[in-house]
C-alpha cells in the first residue's frame, strides 16, 4: 500500500468525484464520517452508493481503502455502517475503552484504529493501553473547546515533538492541523509513516479540493 514517503489518508470524502481523484493520485485511505455533528457526515444511503460506485468503476490496485470514523457508536449503528459502507477499517474517533475497541474488533473482525487525543507529552503514553488490541493507532490534536463537540478535523495540531522516538510495533498516523506547507516537516519532527487530513485540503468546511489534495499527496510522499 504504501509508495515512497509517507502514506496518506484523507478524511471526510463525501462525493465518488474528489474518492477518484483520491484513487488518481496516489492516496491510500479515505475516510468516511459517520457522526452527525460533523459536517462531513454521511448517510448511510450516501455511504453505499460511494462505495458501490468506487468498487463497481476504481481498480482494485489503485483504490484507497475506506476507514469509516465513528464517535462512540453502538452495535447497531455500527452493524448499518458496514453494511452500507463497507469500510475496510474502523477508526474510533470517541472515548472507546480498550474493553470497548476489544468487543468491536472481536464483534466485527475488522481492523481498528483506536484514536489518542494528544496536547501534551504524557498524552502519547496512552497509546501502550491500546497498542495490543489496534491495528493501527491515530496520533491527532484533543480538540479546543470551541470545536462544537468535534472530536478531530478542526485544523487544531499539537507539537510534533511529542512523538520524536515514538517506537511500537503498531503501525500509526499523525493527525491534526496538517497541510501541504506543513506535512514535510511534520514528517521530519515525528518520522511518521502515515499522515491524516482533512480540514487542511479544503476550500469550504467539509467541500474537498482536489488541487489542495494533489499538493499534499505530493509533499508527503517525498522523501
Amino acid at each position: 500500500m504504501e509508495a515512497s514517503g509517507s502514506a496518506v489518508k484523507i478524511c471526510g470524502i463525501s462525493t465518488f468525484e474528489i474518492y477518484h481523484h483520491c484513487a488518481d493520485v496516489g492516496v491510500d485511505w479515505i475516510g468516511m464520517v459517520f457522526f452527525k455533528k460533523s459536517p462531513r457526515h454521511l448517510e448511510l444511503s450516501t455511504a453505499a452508493a460511494l462505495a458501490q460506485r468506487s468498487d463497481k468503476e476504481l481498480d482494485p490496485a489503485s483504490r484507497p481503502g475506506r476507514v469509516a470514523l465513528v464517535v462512540d457508536a453502538d452495535d447497531a449503528y455500527l452493524e448499518a455502517i458496514i453494511s452500507h459502507a463497507r469500510p475496510d477499517m474502523l477508526q474510533l474517533h470517541g472515548h472507546e475503552k480498550p474493553a470497548r475497541i476489544a468487543e468491536i474488533k472481536q464483534r466485527f473482525g475488522l481492523p481498528v484504529m483506536p484514536v489518542i487525543s494528544v496536547s501534551s507529552a504524557n498524552d502519547i503514553a496512552q497509546a501502550s493501553e491500546v497498542a495490543e488490541l489496534a491495528d493501527w493507532i491515530l496520533f491527532d490534536a484533543q480538540p479546543s473547546p470551541d470545536s462544537d463537540g468535534l472530536p478531530g478535523g478542526t485544523g487544531s495540531s499539537f507539537d510534533w515533538s511529542y512523538l520524536a522516538g515514538f517506537k511500537n510495533d503498531t503501525p500509526w498516523m499523525l493527525a491534526g492541523g496538517l497541510n501541504a506547507g506543513n506535512v514535510r516537516e511534520a514528517i521530519s519532527i515525528s518520522d511518521a509513516r502515515a499522515v491524516d487530513i482533512s480540514s487542511g485540503v479544503e476550500k469550504n468546511r467539509g467541500e474537498k479540493s482536489k488541487s489542495a489534495i494533489s499538493a499534499f499527496v505530493q509533499a508527503a510522499k517525498l522523501r
